[in-house]
């Protein structure tokens, strides 16, 4: 951005100027000569006067993001490892029983159907059964679908963010610490979720498989961006946010795709039974944040006021579908695609925002808080309020604009349109 904008000053006001004076009449009729060199110089003065200001700009952006790194730094202090390391007999006792025994668990071919189960014929007549009712879920449902199934998919990114946390990490693969075994058996029941998805999509004939794939390992090549990322404090806050974040799209799309909705009792099963993990998963990392919320308030509100300072967005913020680089462009597209569908919203958002302040008790923290730590505490109770204002003010820009869709073409689904309402 300095650089665009060094170079619009530059083109705008620097350029040579073939009119060397101009005239003008005087009280007396005769013709005066004003030379515009002068006001060609104080043009370029002004310019280069730009050049200062960008650099000043880029040395404070530098210290700024010194600062914020020694911030989340002081959260690798030994003593903040401590209280992860004297958690650990509490997380074998309240987490590690969320889990359930692999024997207790459902099943991708429990939703689907299953041809060793069925035979050929009865699969068969399966198959049609679920491609008549994935027939009338809507383009735009099918977009966010392959969105959630995307985030599911790029399961290996996300227990290699968990093991990049000091003091909770699975350092050998196989450890027997409570936190490393939370870590794995987290991440196998993640692994059932996009693998149902995934095969749902391919029974039902609706989506070009190549393309999903495609973006699934493109996601997966290009990883995810993490703020303060070896800091367990920042890591659990922001999956705790994730997970019901997560929870919250499934349970939407299983409402508006099912029998209020477009009428696939299969795929809203799924969903539903998806949405259930997500929840148990939530109250996991909830249950660790509040935690630590106890030890170490301080630390934990400023932490959380990190993390919302820079939003928290889906792990699929870098999500790509070949023809728009790096995914940004992409994503907030989609984005817009999800909020309008219904599947994640704003309010969504700021829903899961005001539930975690409570769970967390945020707003009665005081005993403990530094100067910074009140700040922090005062700037998330705000935060709800003031989003909600900025949906209502986008809201009415909207109305006002009289904004029409986008058309959009989506590779997902065949290069159909689906059109949407950019902001």
């Amino acid at each position: 951005m300095a650089l665009a904008a060094t170079c619009l000053f530059s083109s705008c006001y620097c350029k040579t100027h073939t009119t060397a004076a101009a005239a003008l009449v005087g009280n007396d009729g005769t013709a005066v000569a004003i030379n515009r060199r002068s006001w060609r110089c104080r043009s370029m003065a002004t310019a280069a006067s730009i050049a200062p200001a960008v650099g000043r700009r880029r040395s404070a952006e530098k210290k700024d993001a010194v600062v914020e790194e020694e911030e989340w730094r002081s959260y690798l202090a030994p003593e903040r490892l401590e209280v992860l390391r004297q958690l650990e007999p509490w997380v074998e006792e309240h987490v590690l029983p969320l889990l359930k025994p692999v024997e207790a668990s459902w099943q991708p071919s429990d939703l689907l159907p299953d041809p060793a189960a069925l035979g050929s014929d009865g699969f068969h007549a399966a198959c049609l059964e679920l491609r008549a009712g994935a027939a009338g879920v809507p383009d735009n449902l099918l977009v966010c679908l392959v969105a959630n199934m995307v985030t599911e998919e790029a399961l290996p990114t996300y227990p290699s963010g968990l093991n990049r946390l000091e003091g909770v990490r699975d350092t050998t693969g196989a450890d027997a610490t409570a936190w490393a075994r939370w870590i794995r058996g987290w991440a196998a029941e993640e692994n059932r979720h996009g693998d149902v998805l995934n095969r749902y999509m391919h029974l039902s004939g609706r989506f070009d498989m190549r393309e999903v794939e495609r973006t699934v390992q493109r996601l997966i090549r290009d990883g995810m961006v993490v703020h303060a990322p070896a800091s367990p404090y920042h890591g659990f806050i922001y999956v705790a946010f994730q997970e019901r974040a997560t929870a919250i799209a499934h349970g939407n799309t299983a409402r508006l795709v099912g029998a209020s909705g477009a009428g696939d009792a299969t795929l809203a099963r799924i969903c539903g039974t998806v949405a259930a993990d997500e929840k148990r998963h939530e109250a996991a990392y909830t249950r660790i944040m509040g935690k630590l919320f106890e030890a170490d308030p301080d630390a934990a509100v400023r932490a959380m006021a990190y993390l919302m300072r820079r939003r928290i967005d889906m792990p699929t913020a870098l999500i790509n579908d070949g023809r728009h680089s790096g995914g940004t462009d992409f994503y907030a597209r989609f984005v817009a695609i999800a909020h309008q569908a219904g599947t994640y919203t704003v309010s969504d958002y700021c829903g899961i925002l005001e539930h975690l302040i409570r769970q967390w008790g945020v707003e009665e923290l005081a005993e403990g808080l530094s100067g910074e730590g009140s700040r922090a505490r005062d700037y998330l109770c705000a935060l709800p309020h003031k989003i909600q204002r900025m949906e209502e003010k986008a809201h009415d820009r909207a109305v006002k604009a009289q904004k029409k869709p986008t058309p959009i073409p989506i590779n997902w689904i065949f290069d159909r349109i689906v059109s949407v309402v950019l902001p």
